[in-house]
């Protein structure tokens, strides 16, 4: 397939200047710049095509071909296209400084400046506490057992037995190095950190035999963590400061302790309430009385309506999680469920049976002998 006009893919006349070549590639690569068109291989095209053309008609040479010859010229001259993305990516950013505009307009951070950089600070550490509803309903503070890496100080965190470091020679002690290459805009220097000191500038020359350079140890360290009452399952505790020592002194990381409910004897649990399932016999649901719950705090003394039916709530005001904010508390929830027996003696089936053609113990129905939704 023949490839598409240049100046048609730029929308120019053939006697465009070169700001309006400049102007005219700079509308089309903001628009089809995948960042823009994220996984739509059709811009990610479009995007190349435009850098192609701006590439081939930004050259005198090229362009003079390009006019006589067309898309057969450019392939004479042994030209290859605009290739790879990652070779337009590295270079996006100072294109558009030429057209004014300030950075890396996409957010594609690239380190400014020289000179050495900060060693890498430590990775983040997540741990899981396992905690009671009654833990969960007091608050508490649980002391873990993790293995993390902690500064060395044998060496003072510097990697270096003695302290002795020389200036890195890949990079001259400046912890970056400088590549020149060229690109579909000519010439370029792309400044990326040294790969023999990472970024550091510095080497060591003794290592420390204890943490062999690193300036850390990984060891086995117990922390202490103050979980607030009223949490739930998922949230989690920030420890800023307390994660992984970075290496050769660089910055600790953080701590995210993450909050997991172990299952309850007998409760579950909805936001704020509790709910407690309770079976009482028939006797009670008829007569009511009073019958014993657990709590989260202990045991507690509940009343039990005459008449109660079956899958009725009853509300015990406050027996609840505390709100995390500190602010009130929620409920515990004792749904009844009137128990009947599947195993009677002789004596209760006699009892049983006098009581069947009671008039007040028989459900009522309506005249077909069926029963009506109650809600």
């Amino acid at each position: 397939m023949n490839k598409k006009d240049y100046y048609e893919v730029l929308g120019i006349s053939k006697n465009a200047s070169a700001d309006e070549l400049k102007k005219a590639y700079r509308k089309q690569a903001l628009k089809y710049h995948p960042d823009r068109n994220p996984d739509d291989k059709e811009a990610e095209e479009k995007f190349k095509t435009a850098a192609e053309a701006y590439e081939v008609l930004n050259d005198s040479e090229k362009r003079r071909r390009y006019d006589q010859f067309g898309h057969d010229g450019m392939r004479n001259m042994g030209y290859q296209g605009a290739g790879s993305m990652d070779d337009i990516f590295s270079h996006f950013g100072d294109l558009f400084s030429e057209f004014g505009f300030g950075g890396d307009i996409f957010g594609n951070s690239r380190r400014r400046g020289g000179g050495p950089r900060k060693p890498a600070g430590g990775a983040n550490l997540e741990i899981s506490i396992p905690l009671t509803m009654e833990e969960i309903a007091e608050g508490t503070r649980k002391r873990i057992k993790i293995k993390i890496y902690v500064p060395c100080q044998h060496c003072k965190s510097t990697g270096s037995s003695g302290g002795s470091t020389q200036a890195c020679q890949t990079c001259g002690g400046m912890g970056e190095v400088r590549q020149v290459s060229r690109s579909i805009f000519g010439q370029m220097v792309q400044v990326t950190a040294c790969p023999q000191c990472q970024g550091e500038g510095r080497i060591v020359t003794n290592p420390c035999r204890q943490c062999r350079g690193e300036g850390r140890l990984l060891k086995e360290q117990s922390i202490s963590v103050k979980i607030p009452a009223g949490v739930v399952e998922g949230n989690y505790i920030p420890l800023r400061g307390q994660g992984h020592a970075g290496p050769r002194g660089g910055e600790r990381g953080d701590i995210f302790a993450i909050i997991q409910e172990k299952a309850h004897e007998y409760f579950y649990r909805d936001g704020n309430h509790i709910l407690y399932d309770m079976k009482v016999s028939m006797s009670v649901a008829a007569l009511g009385g009073k019958v014993t719950v657990p709590t989260l705090a202990g045991k507690a003394e509940l009343s039990i309506e005459p008449g109660t039916q079956s899958s009725s709530v009853l509300r015990m005001k406050g027996k609840g999680f505390p709100n995390l904010n500190g602010y009130g508390h929620g409920d515990q929830l004792v749904r009844v469920s009137v128990w009947t027996p599947s195993k009677i003696a002789a004596q209760e089936r006699k009892l049983f049976e006098k009581l069947q053609t009671a008039q007040n113990l028989t459900p009522k129905c309506d005249n077909h002998g069926f029963f009506p939704r109650t809600s």
